[in-house]
């Protein structure tokens, strides 16, 4: 089987989680995890710039073959989702300028692949991820293990033939 590297993002205008696993059919690899920040004293235009060359810089390192990103879904608070999704257009159109397949999946799918159930809370999801890939510890903060989420869900649900 071919080695797959995939790319799960969790975005967001004051962190945007990324996490890097390479794959061998359900075979899964931690490769690197993390978040970009912006700091809310900076002007709108230049955190979204920040998230952009910070993701640039990610993708040029490692490489990824694919991507996964969580659906956006509607929140209680209409600027933090209006954050998320300005986030969003930017991680999208970052990833179709390197030309990386995305896959988008709705948030009770991404726990349902990771913990086996569609209710479970931040603190089981990073439980489970730390599981599946085999970590001491749990991946920190929520934004990175989320987009470990992510990108477990795509491996989950797209393993290729021989």
């Amino acid at each position: 089987m071919k080695k797959r590297r995939v790319i799960g993002i969790d975005p967001g205008l004051a962190h945007t989680g990324f996490g890097v696993i390479d794959a061998i059919g359900q075979s899964k690899r931690l490769v690197s995890y993390g978040i970009i920040e912006t700091s809310p004293d900076d002007e709108h235009g230049t955190r979204l710039l920040a998230i952009y060359n910070r993701l640039v810089a990610i993708l040029d390192e490692f490489k990824p073959d694919e991507a996964s990103m969580e659906e956006l879904f509607f929140a209680r608070n209409v600027t933090s989702a209006l954050n998320v999704a300005e986030a969003k257009g930017v991680v999208t159109m970052c990833l179709s300028q390197f030309a990386i397949p995305l896959s988008m999946y709705k948030p009770n799918q991404i726990k349902t692949s990771v913990t086996g159930t569609g209710k479970a809370d931040k603190e089981l999801v990073e439980r489970y991820v730390k599981l599946l890939l085999n970590l001491e510890t749990e991946p920190k903060p929520d934004h990175a293990a989320d987009a470990l989420a992510a990108a477990i869900t795509h491996i989950h649900s797209s393993v290729l033939p021989l």
